[in-house]
């Protein structure tokens, strides 16, 4: 009872990196990462608005408002505690 039939592949996802940031030109963007769903858990709470996070240093990056910088994009701020990455 040999079964040599392989099984459904499964995909594969890079692990989580520590820093990590949407914005393209940012040297943490690691676009590998954002081809599967993931979520960010700050203090206990899910939040759908994070633009970059460091899991070692405690904080995260969200949009203040409507308000934007001189080049037109959301002013971020900083916002510290405790934060975990996952996948969906």
């Amino acid at each position: 009872m040999n079964d040599t039939t392989t099984p459904p592949s499964i995909p594969v996802r890079p692990p989580l990196p520590d820093h990590l940031c949407i914005d393209p030109r940012s040297p943490h963007h690691v676009a590998a990462v954002f081809e599967h769903d993931i979520g960010i858990r700050f203090n206990d709470k899910e939040r759908g608005d994070v633009e970059e996070y460091c899991i070692s240093e405690g904080w995260i990056k969200v949009p203040a408002g409507k308000t934007l910088d001189r080049k037109g994009k959301p002013l971020l701020i900083k916002l510290k505690g405790k934060v975990e990455a996952f996948y969906r």
